[in-house]
């Protein structure tokens, strides 16, 4: 995979700063993916911990969709990957998960964030267990929360193949 990261501006307003930031993140974490087979992502980090790339990928899929469609725009959709049962399926049931499947679905969901994202002001209001959560806060959040994990997936892929870098 060719690396297509476009480093966000050092100038800008709020909300082109923080979709750029968003960007460059998801961006890192599809890097971080590339070019391995399945089984490589598959690959778990050190027991007892369950975390692999692929459950990365999961668990961001599943991130997307919690805090954009769900929160933001109000939509009654159940949670991927029968979290509802398994709070850490996104991670613990990777080892007969699709491949395809999860990244497209990332994918997929990825786009319906940058839809709704783009039809809202940042002081539009989501509803978060009852709390008032603006979108201001959700990119903030999504950019912590993609940050957080491409330092997981840059040990990960490292110890995979040697592959560092941002």
């Amino acid at each position: 995979m060719t690396d297509t990261r476009v480093p966000p501006p050092l100038t800008g307003d709020e909300l082109t700063t923080l979709n750029n930031w968003l960007e460059w993140h998801r961006g890192t974490l599809a890097v971080k993916c590339a070019n391995l087979t399945d089984d490589q992502l598959r690959l778990r980090s050190a027991s007892p911990s369950s975390l692999s790339l692929l459950g990365l990928v999961r668990h961001m899929a599943h991130v997307e969709r919690s805090w954009f469609r769900r929160v933001l725009n109000g939509e009654d959709l159940p949670k991927l990957w029968d979290k509802d049962r398994d709070n850490d399926a996104d991670f613990n049931e990777v080892d007969a998960a699709s491949v395809d499947e999860a990244f497209a679905t990332w994918q997929a969901e990825i786009e319906h964030a940058r839809a709704i994202s783009a039809a809202k002001p940042l002081d539009a209001v989501g509803d978060r267990n009852g709390q008032d959560c603006t979108h201001r806060w959700i990119l903030v959040h999504m950019i912590e929360e993609y940050a957080r994990h491409n330092g997981h997936a840059d040990l990960l892929r490292e110890r995979i193949d040697g592959t560092t870098g941002e």
